[in-house]
């Protein structure tokens, strides 16, 4: 392992890294437009709101499988320049629209074109990265998410508080217009296409992952894949997880703000979950990897997340900065499994079909994204209270556990890794 190149971590870590960042930047910084106003300003009820804000979910659906297939045979780096310039677009019409009837459009199109990006980074991390070093890799990349978060609350507050969500839309979608130019110079599919690895360096990397492929089961067919248990049960915990998760980023900021404090004062008081999260999703990735354990990461994080959800209805509206403190433990909790989750994702799919089924995976985030970002808004907008949106919450985590702990862990110390495509290390 030590003759494998170094310089993958530089060249690629930091273009995947910002790639994801800016399709979370575009994608999140809608929460701080609801919370700004832009259902008043566009003459929304809250009700049709919770909807459009829950429609890029949709969209989002929609392409998971077909881009992971699609990157598979066609071109990651291709596809992925592609959907940058398309989504930066889209996120810079959000602020230029007048109705109700485009912002729908622009918003079911703009998930749309970013849902090939998780599958497609996960196709790219599958094809540079061996089984070791994937936990690692998949929380840098998935990083992208939390550290995004915190700086996008900071900007996103300052820029609606100073010039509207307008502004704040069209500032933040241009750089990723910007930014395909930088991932189509240094991004290639594959070892053999880099100028920057010498002969030696690329067969060393080809052959170790070669062999790892070699001990996996042998899945010839879409339907052996998306039938085993496994897949399904990740499947079952990342849409339980993503009603949870999604509830809480589209709709924290209202939260807060709700709490009559300034726009400024929740974007800053928003960022401090995601940046704990940054810190302990590397802390995780790290001890995931060096004991080759993923399934308690992933479960008992989001078993903390629930319990937090369920204290925070009896502490009232009196407690404010208790219960501040219980949603930035939630949030933290939230993100700790990611890197572990999709480490499973490659260890139990051979590489060659880890695009797809990890889009089918990922189709279910985006469903249970739609879900719980609709709900949550619906919710308080209906009771006039957040209790009913945190017990909802706290059940789907719930199950969530439920999936992940059914993974059955004793096969991680028996075996360290893989036996097979149906078994999880």
């Amino acid at each position: 392992m030590n003759t494998l190149p170094k310089r993958r971590w530089l060249y690629l870590m930091p273009t995947i890294f910002i790639t994801y960042s800016l399709s979370y930047l575009d994608k999140a910084n809608y929460s701080f437009a609801s919370a700004a106003g832009i259902g008043n300003d566009l003459g929304i009820d809250p009700s049709l709101a919770s909807l459009i804000g829950a429609l890029f979910f949709l969209g989002y659906f929609t392409l998971q499988i077909p881009g992971g297939m699609l990157a598979e045979k066609w071109s990651v780096r291709k596809l992925l320049t592609l959907s940058l310039v398309l989504w930066g677009i889209c996120a810079t019409l959000t602020g230029l629209v007048t109705n109700v009837a485009s912002l729908v459009v622009i918003r079911f199109v703009l998930g749309v074109v970013e849902a090939i990006v998780t599958p497609s980074l996960l196709l790219l991390i599958s094809r540079w990265f061996t089984h070791t070093e994937r936990s690692k890799a998949n929380t840098l990349f998935l990083l992208g998410n939390p550290v995004t978060v915190l700086w996008m609350s900071i900007l996103s507050g300052w820029l609606v508080q100073n010039w509207g969500w307008r502004h704040m839309f069209v500032v933040e979608g241009i750089p990723a217009v910007i930014w395909a130019v930088v991932w189509w110079v240094v991004i290639r599919d594959r070892p053999e296409q880099a100028a920057w690895l010498n002969k030696q360096e690329k067969a060393a990397l080809i052959g170790e992952l070669a062999n790892e492929q070699r001990r996996k089961e042998t899945m010839t067919n879409w339907s052996q894949v998306l039938r085993s248990a496994n897949v399904i049960k990740l499947a079952g915990w990342m849409f339980f997880q993503s009603i949870g998760f999604f509830g809480f980023l589209m709709w924290l900021p209202s939260i807060l703000h709700s709490g009559a404090i300034s726009m400024a004062q929740t974007g800053l008081l928003s960022s401090l979950p995601y940046g704990l999260a940054a810190i302990l999703m590397m802390i995780a990735a790290w001890l995931s990897d060096k004991y080759q354990k993923r399934v308690g990461f992933i479960a008992y994080p989001i078993l903390i997340a629930g319990c937090c959800f369920l204290l925070l209805p009896f502490l009232g509206t009196d407690h404010f900065w208790l219960s501040y403190l219980l949603l930035v433990i939630t949030g933290a909790c939230l993100y700790i499994p990611f890197g572990p989750f999709f480490a499973l994702v490659h260890d139990v799919l051979p590489a060659s079909m880890v695009g797809g089924a990890g889009g089918m995976i990922n189709s279910m985030a985006a469903v249970g994204a739609f879900i719980g970002s609709y709900l949550v808004g619906m919710l308080n907008s209906v009771t006039h209270s957040t209790n009913s949106s945190y017990f909802m919450m706290a059940a789907c985590l719930g199950i969530a556990v439920v999936f992940a702990l059914s993974i059955k862990p004793q096969q991680e110390a028996e075996t360290g890794k893989l036996a097979g495509g149906s078994s999880v290390a």
